[in-house]
């Protein structure tokens, strides 16, 4: 994982072999919120920032659907493509951001998994498309868990407590601390479940509420309507098998 800096705008970036993993900070008030023009400006500018030639995402519905990117604004909660330097991104403000690699079929995706994603296991049905559509093998995907709002300051009502409790996926997980929900710990469940190897995961720990070394939004603290990016690309077409 590394910090850069581009025209004073920060970004955490972890680089795998072929593909690179990328989440925004708010630093310098970067905000991408797609419904105001600076907003969209800045998706835009990451096409020059990072060399990319074109940039996916979505209208987020809290669902359970993926998308394969066709350029086109879609409704969903998850986005894949296979081309290279075309990055699929996810939006999101306390909302847990996954990025997901297949190394070896040169795929990725992107999926926004806040409570209600979660509770329909959005991560679990996205990587059971990548299987579908793309033949990938869960033991060849990574996994990044960006920035989003930490167990200790995500407080719950009960009906989400008792929608988790009745879940079927969920329901003999440990996923609560009192009424704290820790959004990390289901979509391990997820990724677990799916065959994703434990050494392919890897999560930032980062709470866009609590954490005191970036600059993040975070509409359960503060409502403001800035959004964080997570997206990631496929950067080179050697195959990587290992």
């Amino acid at each position: 994982m590394e910090r850069i800096l581009i025209e004073g705008y920060e970004f955490i970036k972890i680089n795998f072999p072929g593909a690179s993993a990328v989440f925004s900070t708010a630093k310098n008030n970067l905000n991408f919120n797609k419904l105001e023009d600076m907003g969209r400006k800045n998706i835009n500018n990451l096409k020059g920032w990072f060399n990319l030639k074109n940039i996916g995402y979505l209208n987020q519905v809290h669902g359970c659907d993926s998308i394969i990117y066709k350029g086109n604004l879609e409704d969903a909660d998850g986005i894949i493509t296979n081309v290279p330097y075309e990055a699929v991104g996810v939006f999101n403000a306390d909302c847990a951001p996954v990025l997901l690699y297949d190394r070896k079929e040169k795929v990725i995706a992107a999926v926004h998994s806040g409570w209600r994603g979660t509770l329909s296991c959005i991560v679990l049905k996205t990587i059971e498309k990548l299987q579908k559509d793309f033949k990938s093998n869960p033991f060849n995907i990574s996994a990044c868990i960006g920035p989003h709002i930490c167990s200790s300051c995500y407080e719950v009502g009960e009906e989400v407590i008792n929608e988790f409790k009745n879940s079927t996926f969920y329901k003999d997980k440990y996923i609560f601390e009192g009424r704290n929900l820790s959004l990390k710990e289901c979509i391990l469940y997820q990724l677990k479940d799916s065959g994703v190897r434990d050494e392919n995961i890897n999560s930032l720990d980062i709470c866009t509420s609590c954490n005191t070394e970036y600059d993040l939004y975070s509409y359960r603290k503060n409502k403001y309507q800035g959004r964080l990016f997570s997206f990631i690309y496929l950067n080179s077409p050697v195959n990587c098998e290992s």
